[in-house]
């Protein structure tokens, strides 16, 4: 029986975890050391680090940032944002990443997949995948640049390529349902899950443990990630995952 992971989410923004609605309006949620100690604490089963500005500004992720939050997880640690070439991630896996989260580079030049994939083996890339609803696609379609620039792509063959490619696990988050807290976009999880061999993890829109209850089961995710409701002390991973066990969800 497959175990299913619970992952806070750390959108790092200049230093700051910050957390906003669909993309905007970003308001700060506290230091990312802190954080990351406090989820390791929490039971967390992996943590995610996403530089969200990086890709936006054209610069590298925080490598110092990074290495004093590695230095305080014992659990896996993704990182993403501004990661573009071979080179930035073995700096981001040097700095004491366990994976590498490529998102609008992926989409820029898919050899970077490949790339990373044969030189770090599959576990060590996530794909991340930004989708939105188009109602002229009638289909959900991928975007880039943090959620700001729509691409030819639709989501589902998007996800099918970054697999063939050799990501190990791809990272999808509903720019729909981001900060809403009304719920995981069950369709568009569902359709990637049932579509790809590769672990899929949820992301946007988490607002209750019952969320991460219909994602983890209607939505087949492997994994359901959330930030807000983890950051501001709505609810903890601890109540998430005891909830999850009492309604017979396998959980670490």
């Amino acid at each position: 029986m497959v175990t299913k992971r619970i992952i806070p989410c750390l959108d790092v923004k200049e230093g700051r975890v910050v957390k906003g609605v669909q993309f905007v309006e970003l308001k700060d949620a506290g230091d990312p050391v802190e954080l990351a100690a406090f989820y390791d604490e929490q039971g967390a089963d992996e943590l995610v680090f996403l530089d969200i500005s990086a890709s936006h500004e054209g610069r590298k992720t925080m490598v110092d940032v990074v290495r004093d939050v590695a230095s305080k997880l014992a659990i896996p640690f993704t990182v993403g944002g501004g990661i573009n070439t071979l080179e930035d991630m073995k700096t981001i896996l040097r700095a004491g990443a366990d994976k590498v989260s490529l998102n609008t580079a992926a989409v820029k030049n898919p050899d970077v997949i490949n790339e990373g994939a044969k030189y770090f083996g599959s576990q060590c890339i996530v794909v991340a995948i930004d989708a939105k609803y188009d109602e002229e696609l009638g289909a959900y379609r991928v975007y880039t640049h943090g959620g700001r620039n729509a691409t030819e792509w639709e989501v589902v063959e998007w996800a099918k390529e970054v697999v063939k490619r050799g990501c190990g696990e791809i990272l999808l988050t509903s720019m729909d349902k981001d900060g809403e807290k009304s719920g995981f976009d069950i369709d568009v999880t569902k359709a990637v899950s049932e579509a790809v061999s590769v672990p899929v993890i949820a992301s946007g829109g988490a607002g209750n443990a019952e969320h991460f209850y219909d994602v983890l089961t209607e939505g087949k995710a492997d994994a359901a990630l959330a930030a807000s409701i983890f950051h501001y002390k709505e609810t903890s991973v601890k109540e998430v995952k005891k909830y999850l066990k009492n309604r017979g969800v396998n959980v670490r």
